[in-house]
């Protein structure tokens, strides 16, 4: 209702009659963009913490994606899915998890700096850790485990795969042979099927690299899949699982993998973590014709 003294020419006069110095006090400095650098969660009697270890844009992202497929495919599949065809966001999200018996954290990072700044912002220090799982060793994921300050994670122990821990112990790579090997006597070997800690069952997921292997948490009835980089975009990956991909070692196997996983995902609406995913990289998969899709968590793991 209007004020029956309150006329439009008068509230315009009015308006007109403001200071100018009085606008000026609106105007704030542009702060850039912004992004969370954790996200946790329950899952049953366990906390899951997601950490942003690091986020970069790579440029001709079809150099990585779809080796296997023409230019035009690929434009068409990012056009669909409204991204642009000539650069991707990278996002290294390695996961903690509280079982209340233990701090278990999957995957390091690519540094000492980047995983410590996003355990410290989630609110731990990396000497809290007492265990330390990798899902396979490409350097994005066992860099941050040791630098020129030391070893990061001074009271964990450390569980991997048995078959990836071999090929690259036979490997001569240096990151290996500088940030995994000298860890050795305080690491155990596990198989498929194995278990990490209680709660925490190793699962095949071989391809991407000779033994790499994903997760799954179970606790109070609810279950969980770290599914590292059994696909590592949502669209190029995920949802085209057949495409090749360059850091994939055997490629058919790989695919092989992500199809099977991707089964299970969604014939069980399991939730899973994906290394690679966009942050906070929480996501549940759909299945679509012969293809399937990916949705991101918004508030499931809330309630």
């Amino acid at each position: 209702m209007t004020h029956p003294h309150l006329t439009r020419r008068r509230l315009l006069g009015a308006v007109a009659a403001l200071p100018l110095a009085h606008a000026a006090y609106a105007a704030a400095p542009m702060m850039g963009p912004s992004a969370a650098v954790h996200r946790r969660i329950t899952l049953g009697g366990f906390e899951v913490t997601t950490l942003l270890a690091g986020t970069m844009p790579r440029e001709d992202p079809h150099s990585i994606f779809g080796l296997n497929v023409d230019e035009a495919t690929f434009e068409q599949v990012a056009q669909d899915a409204l991204l642009p065809a000539d650069v991707a966001q990278f996002f290294f999200t390695p996961t903690l998890v509280n079982t209340g018996e233990a701090l278990v954290l999957f995957d390091s990072g690519l540094d000492p700096a980047g995983i410590t700044a996003t355990l410290t912002a989630a609110g731990y220090t990396p000497d809290q850790v007492d265990i330390v799982v990798l899902t396979h060793m490409h350097g994005d994921h066992i860099g941050g485990l040791s630098g020129d300050g030391g070893v990061t994670f001074p009271n964990a122990r450390y569980v991997t795969g048995t078959t990836e821990y071999d090929h690259w112990a036979a490997a001569g790579d240096d990151t290996f042979d500088a940030r995994m090997r000298p860890l050795a006597e305080q690491t155990t070997m596990i198989s498929p099927g194995g278990t990490a800690a209680p709660g925490i069952t190793a699962v095949e997921a071989f391809g991407h690299t000779p033994g790499h292997m994903a997760y799954m948490l179970e606790s109070d009835g609810k279950s969980l899949l770290i599914a590292a980089d059994f696909a590592n975009h949502p669209v190029f990956s995920l949802e085209q699982p057949d495409w090749e991909v360059k850091f994939d070692m055997d490629k058919p196997a790989a695919a092989a993998t992500r199809r099977k996983l991707l089964d299970m995902l969604a014939a069980d609406a399991t939730p899973f973590i994906g290394y690679h995913m966009p942050f906070p990289a929480m996501g549940y998969v759909e299945k679509r014709g012969d293809g399937y899709g990916y949705i991101p968590e918004s508030y499931q793991l809330r309630v």
